[in-house]
């Protein structure tokens, strides 16, 4: 909930500590901007009073609840969890500290909450721009703190206060992730390499993911953050039916390029039920002089 984490939480516009107001009705920065709480639970920290897209539709959060539900994606959540454990141990985070976890474009807060049930007295940051994923989150786990911004522009949380930070398929700002990094606190990114569902490219219509997609993302992200080892290729096969199919496009993406129709019609034609390949990496990264 807000209120376990609303320590972490800053201004959008300066920066500075957002303290609740009214019962945790809204949260008020030192400089007097006021940030209303949704009855739902999260709160929107945006500089301008709005955001400039919307992210997820109510039907893409849909998809991906659905999906991940099932548990196909159960490697890639531990991954992202050892990573976790990797970072806070060697930033050597104690018993005596409560972690604090941020998840950037932590949609439905399917990876946050399975992290947090990990880590023994965590709490967890959830940032998405998506308001229908925020409706979700704020419910995934008793100590997440929901939060819609776009992690593009500036993270509104405060210097230095995140001990381990992740990215799951998801946009970022390298400088901002840097800034809000503790001492010794790590980055966590998990990226799609060429390969990821293969089997449904083709027929489907959608694009493979490019060739030196992970060693591009490193290679921006180094004035900023740079690699504690080399990328872990995480890999697997999932036993998918039509409607798992159907759920994991209209989750991602390619779904903003395929109408709902045309894609019906394309799984309608695909096998009952395929073997289908999950490829990505996952990067632990350090902030530049740490």
């Amino acid at each position: 909930m807000l209120d376990d984490v609303s320590d972490l939480l800053a201004d959008p516009v300066d920066g500075t500590p957002l303290v609740s107001h009214d019962g945790y009705r809204s949260l008020v920065s030192a400089t007097g901007r006021s940030y209303e709480v949704s009855a739902k639970g999260f709160v929107t920290l945006a500089a301008n009073g709005r955001l400039a897209h919307d992210g997820d539709d109510a039907q893409m959060v849909a998809d991906r609840e659905t999906f991940l539900s099932q548990g196909h994606y159960a490697p890639f959540v531990e991954a992202v969890t050892q990573g976790v454990h990797e970072a806070l141990e060697d930033a050597g985070v104690g018993n005596d500290i409560a972690p604090a976890l941020c998840e950037i474009g932590a949609g439905t807060g399917y990876y946050l909450s399975h992290t947090l049930d990990a880590v023994d007295d965590s709490r967890g940051v959830g940032i998405d721009v998506s308001i229908p994923a925020a409706e979700k989150l704020t419910h995934s786990h008793s100590r997440v703190g929901a939060v819609v911004a776009d992690a593009l522009e500036r993270l509104p949380l405060l210097d230095r206060s995140i001990h381990a930070l992740t990215l799951i398929f998801a946009p970022h700002n390298a400088a901002e992730c840097a800034r809000v990094l503790a001492p010794g606190g790590n980055v966590v990114m998990l990226n799609a390499e060429p390969g990821h569902l293969s089997e449904l490219r083709e027929p489907l219509g959608i694009l493979d993911v490019e060739q030196g997609s992970t060693e591009r993302l490193i290679e921006e992200m180094s004035e900023y953050l740079v690699p504690v080892q080399p990328p872990q290729l995480v890999e697997f096969r999932m036993s998918l039916d039509q409607p798992s199919i159907a759920a994991q496009i209209g989750m991602s993406p390619s779904a903003r390029h395929i109408e709902p129709e045309v894609l019906a019609e394309r799984v309608a034609v695909l096998p009952k039920r395929m073997e289908i390949t999950a490829r990505a990496s996952i990067t632990r990264f350090a902030r530049v002089g740490d």
